[in-house]
């Protein structure tokens, strides 16, 4: 998942990006890489911030055709907004959605590899939701997709880059693996689009296999029509 850095399955991976470089690239990336290389995979995209057109038109530029998914019941796109709406109990605002998902995993066969994505959650909090509520249904969600055997992403922007808000904390400290999407230091050019960093995180397994980046180390990407190129600081030639 997500080639560059070749991370195991059933994780949690907590994405952060900022305002100048936003992260659906690696969103999208990890999704149309998981159609492509697990077969009959299962793919649940839980969106706040797009809609399903989106997520086909980005889809299509790779050959991914996610009506067809959609028919084969292999991928599944849930408009959080939506699904919130109707909420009644004020208590537990989360609770239907958690169970719409649930019922996707109960429906589809525990041998699929399975990839969740949530984009974005920083969305929900600038809605109104608590930050205790969110905590509570992500840490949900994360023992959700544990007993599927799935991985789970989200993301969540950072407002005021060298901050670490309370959302953040939270978040990272159920998350395996921290993907930090950052512009770069000297600003976007037109070979260079940003850098990622990889971390641990508190849940990362001890000795790590996956090649750690800190942010001096930083892979470097530009991004395409259809996808994003990476390669190491200051070569601008591709290692994917």
């Amino acid at each position: 998942m997500f080639s560059p850095f070749d991370l195991p399955k059933g994780i949690l991976l907590l994405i952060t990006d900022e305002l100048s470089s936003p992260a659906e690239f690696a969103l999208h990336h990890c999704l149309i890489s998981h159609i492509k290389e697990q077969t009959n995979s299962l793919n649940i995209v839980l969106s706040i911030s797009e809609d399903l057109t989106k997520w086909q038109s980005v889809s299509a530029k790779s050959n991914v055709n996610l009506s067809q998914q959609i028919s084969a019941e292999t991928f599944h796109f849930i408009n959080v907004s939506l699904a919130l709406e109707n909420v009644k109990v004020a208590a537990t605002p989360f609770y239907a959605l958690y169970e719409q998902i649930a019922s996707v995993f109960e429906k589809a066969s525990p041998e699929r590899s399975a990839l969740v994505i949530l984009d974005d959650i920083s969305a929900l909090e600038w809605m109104g939701y608590s930050i205790s509520d969110l905590f509570r249904f992500c840490r949900a969600l994360r023992a959700l997709c544990l007993k599927n055997q799935a991985t789970l992403l989200i993301r969540h922007h950072i407002v005021t880059p060298g901050e670490l808000d309370p959302l953040f904390r939270h978040l990272h400290s159920l998350c395996t693996y921290h993907l930090e999407v950052q512009p770069l230091n000297s600003g976007r050019s037109g070979a260079v689009s940003g850098q990622i960093a990889l971390h641990p995180g508190p849940t990362a397994p001890s000795p790590s296999t996956t090649k750690l980046r800190s942010r001096s180390a930083a892979l470097q990407y530009r991004l395409t029509d259809s996808s994003a190129v990476f390669f190491e600081r200051g070569t601008s030639r591709g290692v994917l």
